[in-house]
């Protein structure tokens, strides 16, 4: 695996690959790797002949500056599982060789319309206005053919998408199925945070949004089964910021169904909590 730091040495890299009829996978990633980045790993390798991934932990996209001292960092782990894996090229940027105008210069601003000020969008202002500002770096830097991305984190797939679309890339975006723990907590990079009591607990996401879906599925009110899925989180000692069912209109377009039969798009059950004195913030979703 070759490993860069500098974009410049990453990009003369790939052009020659692409002279000679690579194609290029991405999977940008923050580190703390597990199984769930793996799978996008692998993913990519099936798609492309390339596989570039990034490990950068953006400051852009914390809204809580304790959030990101916090994160966990484990650089030599995240090395020995991407060679493991088959990873062909890591982007290991600092901090300035990202944002050589300092992180307080004038940025763009995207127009993620209400993507922007729903669900995670109003828990985490500005949240998104990083994510697109360091995706759309990333994406000038490698130029994938092929971008990978989980659907854990749901609306910033959604969020990308549209970013795609702004910037006109002709990158192709894959979302990957959520990788889960054998309980069924969606693997993420703060689980490690987690004491090995709330991680036992941490399975009450997991039970909620699958309460959600079965009894939907078995055809009974909406309201009524996330009434009950709330009071089951409380009951798990959660506070939840949101536990909704949102459809997803053409791609970008959130709303907020009543009934089935009211859903514009694919309906999910979404959910971003932490539990009582936990510093941890848990988000997951679920396909209905």
């Amino acid at each position: 695996m070759y490993i860069f730091k500098q974009k410049k040495d990453l990009q003369d890299f790939l052009e020659t690959a692409r002279q000679k009829g690579s194609t290029i996978g991405f999977v940008p990633t923050m580190g703390a790797l597990h199984q769930g980045h793996l799978s996008l790993i692998h993913e990519a390798r099936q798609h492309t002949s390339l596989v570039v991934c990034s490990i950068f932990v953006n400051p852009t996209q914390f809204n809580d500056p304790s959030d990101f001292e916090k994160y966990p960092i484990t650089i030599e782990k995240d090395i020995e599982l991407l060679t493991g894996a088959g990873t062909d090229v890591l982007f290991l940027p600092s901090v300035p060789e990202m944002y050589p105008e300092g992180l307080s210069a004038p940025a763009p601003h995207y127009d993620f319309g209400e993507l922007e000020s729903v669900l995670e969008g109003a828990h985490r202002p500005g949240h998104f206005q990083g994510v697109g500002r360091v995706v759309h770096k990333l994406l000038d830097i490698v130029q994938p053919h092929k971008l990978f991305m989980g659907q854990k984190d749901l609306q910033q797939c959604l969020v990308v998408k549209h970013l795609l679309k702004l910037i006109h890339s002709p990158a192709e975006m894959i979302i990957c199925p959520t990788l889960r723990e054998a309980d069924g907590l969606a693997m993420s990079s703060r689980n490690v945070r987690l004491s090995p009591v709330e991680r036992t607990n941490a399975a009450a996401l997991y039970k909620a949004l699958s309460y959600i879906r079965d009894h939907i599925r078995a055809g009974q009110p909406l309201p009524d089964v996330l009434t009950a899925a709330r009071l089951q989180l409380q009951s798990s000692k959660f506070e939840a910021d949101y536990l909704d069912l949102i459809a997803v209109k053409d791609g970008n377009a959130i709303t907020y169904p009543q009934s089935s039969a009211e859903a514009s798009g694919p309906m999910y059950a979404v959910v971003a909590a932490k539990m009582q004195g936990s510093p941890v913030r848990l988000i997951d979703n679920m396909q209905i």
